[in-house]
């Protein structure tokens, strides 16, 4: 146990290489279509508050029919997302750990072979006790020291209250090119002695992790709570409204598909080009969330759905500056993905990639290494900002999850 509890330390330090980094991903070509998913919606931000009857699923595609015996591994992890050194096992977890994933289905009718698998949380055999940042490592059980995926979650035990709100109007211009987020929070009962110590939070936009804003310091501390008001960290880019496609039915195009062709022996789907916005253009989106699904069955889209290389196009004329430009989506794993960058086509004077993707409905958006998107910034642009709110009080030995919200710059 020591040597495997050594190893997923060594995991976390060299695969999440900088701090508060959160990212649900895999590690194996093998490994497709990682999705988590709250009382069965891939849309709800992956946080279960502690006490309610709800289930996390984590699931997944093996791309095979050969059976293996998956193992998950729990831990349990600071606001920071390293691993937890103050507690026991026994403390956050009731149950067993290191336990195997019984539920998994073959794929069946299609080209691409795979089998689906399903872990949720809680079950039978593993139950969770404490608020605050959760890890699943999976790995082969005849290979120990290789992880095929980790997918991150949060369990939240709501004792302090979060007011915020999104404006156009920010403190570097007005109505033009960014949002900026402005929150309180109240203490509650909770007692707090030093806030700056015992109170961290985090804000993200659209569930990136690229620019998201980490404990911040308050600029108003009062003895009922803080406040964060006016404060240049807190100012994003507006971005634009996501981009999107739909594969229902391998044999025809869907919404945003130019065509569907077979070469031997995959299914390949090219995109409607897309080029650099020029203005803003509501579009509805998900805010880069992805849904599995065919048009055979709603019962069995993980399972009849078919594998298909998708082709995205981004027209631009000419090499964009900022860096290279990356497709990022929650199906992607995290923002700047080596499987999702882009490739500066000299003849044809555009970009191109190509990505293997299970049927569904996705969103997507182009991404630059330094942050920019192609497709400009418009403060009218919706999106989807969550604050996290952790505490660890004086003496404390973990980080609980003490308030959390989501929220929508158009709701």
């Amino acid at each position: 146990m020591k040597r495997l509890l050594l190893f997923f330390a060594i995991v976390q330090c060299t695969m999440l290489n900088c701090a508060f980094a959160q990212q649900s991903r895999t590690f194996s070509d093998d490994i497709r279509s990682l999705q988590l998913s709250v009382d069965g919606d891939p849309l709800v931000a992956p946080i279960l508050e502690l006490g309610k009857r709800q289930h996390l699923s984590i699931e997944f595609d093996e791309l095979s029919h050969e059976y293996h015996r998956y193992i998950y591994h729990i831990e349990h992890c600071n606001a920071d997302w390293t691993v937890t050194d103050g507690i026991f096992e026994s403390d956050f977890l009731t149950g067993f750990n290191d336990q195997p994933i019984e539920d998994y289905e073959n794929s069946f009718n299609t080209t691409q072979l795979y089998t689906h698998y399903r872990l949720t949380l809680p079950n039978n055999e593993t139950r969770l006790r404490l608020s605050g940042n959760y890890r699943v490592i999976i790995f082969d059980d005849d290979d120990r020291d290789t992880p095929l995926l980790q997918a991150e979650f949060c369990i939240a035990e709501p004792s302090m209250s979060i007011l915020a709100s999104i404006n156009g109007n920010t403190d570097i211009d007005f109505n033009q090119r960014h949002q900026q987020v402005t929150y309180s929070i109240s203490y509650g009962a909770n007692r707090i002695i030093d806030p700056l110590r015992e109170i961290h939070t985090v804000v993200m936009q659209n569930r990136r992790q690229d620019n998201k804003v980490v404990d911040l310091k308050p600029n108003i501390i009062k003895s009922g709570g803080i406040e964060f008001t006016h404060q240049r960290a807190l100012i994003f880019p507006a971005g634009n409204e996501f981009h999107k496609f739909e594969i229902l039915d391998v044999e025809k195009p869907g919404l945003n598909v130019d065509n569907i062709r077979w070469y031997e022996p995959y299914h390949h789907a090219t995109l409607y080009a897309d080029r650099p916005a020029r203005n803003y253009s509501y579009d509805e989106d998900q805010n880069g969330a992805f849904i599995m699904r065919n048009d055979v069955d709603d019962e069995v889209n993980e399972t009849e759905s078919e594998y298909l290389w998708v082709h995205f196009i981004l027209e631009s004329g000419q090499p964009l500056t900022g860096g290279d430009i990356y497709l990022y989506g929650q199906w992607c794993n995290g923002p700047f993905d080596p499987k999702c960058r882009m490739q500066w086509d000299e003849e044809t004077r555009r970009y191109e990639a190509a990505v293997y993707l299970k049927q569904g409905y996705y969103n997507y958006m182009y991404l630059q290494k330094d942050g920019v998107s192609p497709d400009g910034n418009f403060f009218e642009t919706e999106n989807e900002y969550i604050i996290l709110v952790y505490h660890r009080p004086q003496g404390g030995r973990y980080d609980k999850l003490v308030g959390y919200r989501v929220m929508k710059t158009r709701q």
